[in-house]
């Protein structure tokens, strides 16, 4: 069994509990995930299965999006609303749209952020959520993030001391969404959290697209695999490259391309080497021999 799963990860589970739920299912240990999904948050959470799970990093790499709600008024110590609270800000006056709008803008881009506590980032060996546990605050470092684009979906509504909105969040690979929502409140001048969120795009799968658990312990009763997609679709952010019978006898080997005797838009990126419609290889520029492809991930030589 090869392929990419896409699966809908429900509440209250962490994705290592799906990937050792779906071994049993599926009756195989060579199962992965593309992208970590805190247990609090559900949504799209590509699985990999078989030879799959030669791209898994690619897909952990893809861009991610996300709905969700900020809450202004208190944080807490996991900046979501599973924690508990830290600080409180008395909101006096609801900011207006506009306002909100107009920081929320301020945070597309190359934006600097600082890991919560309650996250999986390692310092000195150990993550953030143990010495979290242990009640230690440890030095941070800092990551960079792409916000593709940060935008209001809602109104902001006032209930019992709070105010919040719905949002929507395009990102790239490793955006703490709960500190992007943190973020947003300090500089509104308030104390907040991110109060609900779901991913509804990762790697290239959207959500119409998923299973859930029962979903494939359904189908698999019914010998039934079509929740399994092709490898193919996890390379769809590449370009790529459909190579002749002689070049695959190459790239079967692990051999150089000449990158002036490709039909190729763009050589600077990875790219995608196709053969009779399957995923063959993952091939980059040479990066001391420009004028070459190299191979960076062989997938298929049969």
């Amino acid at each position: 069994m090869d392929g990419i799963l896409p699966l809908w990860k429900e509440r209250g589970m962490t994705s290592h509990d799906c990937v050792f739920k779906l071994r049993k299912i599926l009756h195989t240990k060579k199962v992965g995930h593309g992208g970590t999904l805190d247990p609090d948050v559900d949504g799209v959470l590509p699985i990999c299965i078989g030879k799959g799970t030669k791209i898994i990093e690619y897909l952990q790499d893809s861009g991610k999006t996300y709905i969700g709600e900020i809450t202004l008024g208190f944080s807490t110590t996991t900046e979501d609303a599973s924690g508990e609270v830290v600080a409180q800000t008395v909101i006096e006056t609801m900011p207006l749209s506009v306002e909100i709008d107009e920081v929320m803008a301020e945070m597309v881009g190359t934006i600097t952020q600082i890991p919560p506590m309650y996250s999986a980032v390692k310092v000195n060996g150990k993550r953030l959520y143990e010495y979290a546990r242990e009640g230690l605050e440890v030095e941070r470092p800092q990551r960079q993030a792409e916000i593709h684009y940060f935008k209001r979906t809602s109104e902001p509504v006032a209930k019992e001391g709070t105010i919040s909105w719905r949002f929507e969040v395009g990102c790239g690979k490793g955006t703490y969404v709960r500190t992007l929502a943190v973020d947003t409140g300090a500089k509104l001048g308030y104390e907040a959290h991110m109060s609900d969120l779901t991913r509804v795009g990762s790697g290239g799968f959207i959500a119409k697209e998923c299973f859930t658990l029962q979903d494939v312990t359904d189908l698999m009763e019914k010998e039934d695999q079509s929740f399994l997609l092709p490898i193919e679709r996890a390379v769809t952010m590449f370009e790529r490259l459909d190579i002749s019978d002689e070049q695959y006898r190459v790239v079967r080997n692990g051999g150089f391309l000449v990158i002036d005797e490709l039909a190729l838009a763009d050589a600077s990126g990875m790219i995608a080497l196709f053969h009779q419609e399957r995923l063959i290889s993952i091939y980059a520029q040479h990066p001391t021999k420009q004028a070459f492809l190299k191979p960076v991930k062989v997938l298929r030589n049969d």
